[in-house]
């Protein structure tokens, strides 16, 4: 079974909190290209059954693998400098695992294009996407890609047969701009078991909710201009929807993560706020969000160049 980034759980009756004070599992020892250290992680991807961290390590043009508790990570794609080469990132954006073929599924951000690298054969590596300005990326249980471009400001879906081929149109594809049927630069997804896509709206600071065949979206969190009160976004980023439809996303230029509940019309602050900084409660310009099998929050802290963990508080 393919692992999305949330475990099914309801939220709501487990009544979950965490802690405020983070631990970094990754990274964090300055910017740089030593197998302890990240450049400016963007996308991560939780494996617990490795018990492992995928990251998106963008301007080190590769993806780290990271077990949990290690103080090093090990480079499984790319690493070999910047560029178009098929053995070759540039500022890959975001990153999964598809459980189903063994290889991870990349978003070649600065090289336009998705490709998959096998996890078993280092020589398997195929452009399974060309010519997208890809930014972020997720695979359903079935196996059908959805990818999201910046440029053409929609998200596109692929059935698992249907890989080459020009991909169905799922939300915006009507321009830029901020009426419901429009989006402008979305960056990061969350795709439920009934196929709704939820989009990070980066520049229309919002997140929205697009039903499976709707023609414009709803507004889930945001929505209402930049800024930095509960019911604002500044960039709208890594994203995660629990089972009872409550929307956690990476608040980047407030550097604080948010939780929309449904039919809410603000916002609460699950972690961050406190202006930005690299103290263990603060952010710099978070980015990719996941949640692993006991629900600790992961957390791309991008201008960190380190990975956080908020672990549920059990008291």
């Amino acid at each position: 079974m393919f692992f999305v980034r949330i475990k099914k759980v309801n939220f709501h009756r487990l009544e979950l909190k965490w802690k405020q004070q983070a631990k970094t599992i990754a990274g964090g020892n300055g910017q740089g290209d030593e197998l302890n250290q990240l450049k400016h992680p963007r996308g991560i991807y939780v494996d617990h059954k490795q018990q492992s961290i995928y990251i998106a390590d963008s301007d080190n043009h590769r993806i780290v693998k990271w077990k949990l508790g290690e103080n090093d990570g090990d480079i499984v794609a790319g690493g070999n400098g910047e560029g178009g080469r098929i053995d070759q990132l540039n500022s890959p954006s975001d990153v999964i695992v598809d459980q189903n073929n063994k290889s991870l599924i990349i978003c070649d951000w600065g090289n336009r294009r998705v490709v998959r690298w096998s996890l078993q054969n280092p020589t398997n590596k195929q452009v399974i996407i060309p010519n997208i300005s890809c930014f972020g990326l997720m695979m359903n249980e079935n196996g059908d890609l959805f990818v999201s471009d910046y440029e053409k400001h929609e998200v596109r879906r692929w059935r698992k047969d249907e890989i080459g081929e020009q991909g169905t149109i799922v939300a915006g594809g009507n321009g830029e701009g901020g009426q419901l049927n429009q989006l402008s630069w979305p960056t990061f997804l969350f795709i439920d078991r009934e196929e709704t896509v939820y989009v990070s709206d980066s520049d229309n600071h919002r997140v929205m909710k697009w039903l499976k065949g709707a023609r414009e979206g709803i507004v889930v969190a945001g929505g209402q201009g930049q800024g930095n009160n509960l019911k604002r976004l500044n960039q709208a980023e890594g994203l995660i929807v629990n089972e009872v439809g409550d929307v956690y996303v990476a608040d980047y230029g407030n550097n604080r993560i948010m939780c929309w509940s449904p039919g809410c019309e603000e916002g609460r602050v699950v972690f961050g706020g406190n202006g930005r900084g690299e103290r263990s409660n603060q952010f710099s310009y978070p980015m990719g969000l996941s949640f692993d099998i006991k629900n600790n929050l992961y957390v791309g802290d991008c201008e960190n160049h380190r990975i956080q963990q908020f672990s549920v508080d059990k008291n």
